[in-house]
């Protein structure tokens, strides 16, 4: 116990020093979206392994056609030691609009934000900020042991935020070294600043794009307005027709596969600090959409959904110009829970479009794309190992959340590598990821290194 103490006593102390090599890292113009940053990523991956190196690991970089990763094995000589599995990524989103920043995204600049200090700039929470937590967790107990109580594989990628294309790739040559008992991510959330959260499922995510295409080209609405059918029309009718009056999806079986919550799960929920009427207000809305009689959180975490996400087709400069066109376009994506099979969903979704379509008008589908749902045991040991920890560090037992959105490398690791995930993240819902003045409250950064530190302890 005398030495846990000592490392948390040793992290509180070099907080200033944490906080340099944060805004080292964040300093790095790591954005993979756009080709010109390139060499950024490149520096950003160096960075990380020169990092590592200083722990006296022996990381490596992995190469191809896209941005680098940065890749760590260390195996324990213990007998019967676990392995476990940490995955992050060193890059991040384009800064647009720059005009709306209140200093340069990548010049670090501690601020006050609502009264808590922050170290605001591109990357400081989606992942930079949170990466470190874990990676300089690994120091401290190193330093303290000189040793980790586990072997470990260690994955941060440069890809996140532009589609991962050179994980597959990496994956495919590695698979036989990555087995491990558990997984770790933190690239997830606060409940709020005072209360942690474990992530207990994901909603996978459904994507594609259609064109329906109705006369040969475009026509003159005077003459032909109201004989020839107008596609912007024909898709809309389609797409206002996916929802019935009550908020459910009317799409064939598209429910199939979507579990009960336990009510235990809701019972928690429903415990939970939340104002519904000013979490709407904060997005500019008075009343919730989707299905009716459901708490926003079965909406958010355990439901699917159909959304719209574009709908283009006709003349749409200034100005008008009478035409009916001859094509519209639509993309949509769907959030999926559970056990929903997504190539049934979208063999369903083109046969309700199919359907729909008035004779002799075409569709032409662009191709899908999809990750599926994924929900852990939360009775394992690694869970409550990390409830434990995250309880001693912050005083509070963390809550159960579900996440919205998709970690694509999550599901992978349960399918391909058949590996649950601890989703622990440090973030706030009002860091600004992938916005203007994108922040990181201090107190999560150093709070979240003790905490790593804590979780990792338990294996000792």
């Amino acid at each position: 116990m005398q030495k846990i103490k000592n490392i948390l006593s040793k992290i509180d102390e070099s907080s200033d020093k944490n906080i340099e090599i944060l805004k080292d890292f964040l300093k790095i113009r790591s954005i993979s979206t756009i080709p010109d940053y390139a060499e950024e990523c490149n520096n950003a991956a160096k960075w990380l392994k020169k990092l590592l190196e200083s722990f006296g690991l022996s990381p490596l970089i992995y190469e191809s056609e896209g941005h680098p990763i940065v890749y760590c094995e260390y195996i324990s000589d213990k007998k019967d030691a676990e392995t476990i599995l940490f995955y992050g990524h060193y890059d991040v989103q384009p800064v647009d609009p720059i005009e709306l920043w209140n200093s340069d995204p990548f010049t670090p600049t501690i601020s006050k934000v609502d009264g808590e200090d922050c170290i605001v700039a591109r990357g400081a929470s989606d992942d930079k900020g949170q990466v470190l937590t874990f990676v300089l967790a690994i120091k401290y107990l190193i330093d303290e042991f000189g040793e980790l109580p586990f072997s470990m594989k260690l994955i941060i990628e440069g890809e996140e935020e532009c589609g991962s294309k050179t994980l597959p790739l990496f994956l495919g040559e590695y698979k036989e070294r990555l087995n491990a008992d558990i997984g770790y991510v933190c690239d997830t959330s606060m409940w709020d600043k005072n209360t942690p959260a474990i992530t207990r499922s994901l909603r996978g995510l459904l994507s594609e794009e259609f064109e329906i295409i109705g006369p040969n080209r475009d026509l003159h609405s005077g003459e032909f307005g109201g004989v020839a059918w107008n596609p912007i029309r024909v898709i809309s009718n389609i797409l206002a027709n996916v929802y019935d009056e009550s908020g459910a999806v009317t799409i064939e079986d598209f429910y199939d596969g979507v579990k009960k919550v336990d009510e235990d799960i809701i019972e928690d929920w429903n415990k939970l600090n939340f104002n519904e009427k000013e979490y709407l207000s904060k997005i500019g809305q008075k009343t919730s959409a989707g299905e009716l009689n459901r708490l926003i959180f079965e909406k958010t975490w355990s439901r699917p959904t159909f959304e719209i996400n574009g709908i283009f087709g006709g003349y749409t400069d200034e100005g008008t110009k009478t035409v009916i066109p001859s094509k519209a376009s639509a993309k949509i994506t769907c959030r999926l829970v559970g056990n929903q099979e997504p190539e049934i969903i979208i063999k369903n979704i083109h046969k309700f479009i199919r359907n729909k379509l008035p004779e002799g008008m075409k569709v032409n589908f662009k191709g899908f794309d999809y990750c599926k749902a994924i929900e852990f045991n939360t009775d394992s040991q690694y869970f409550k190992a990390a409830s434990l920890a995250i309880e001693e560090e912050w005083g509070i037992a963390p809550v159960y959340t579900g996440g919205g959105g998709s970690i694509p490398i999550v599901e992978v690791f349960k399918s391909e590598l058949n590996i649950d995930t601890v989703l622990v993240g440090f973030a706030l819902d009002d860091d600004r990821i992938h916005s203007p003045n994108e922040k990181y409250n201090i107190s999560s950064y150093t709070k979240g290194i003790k905490t790593w530190a804590r979780i990792i302890y338990k294996f000792y």
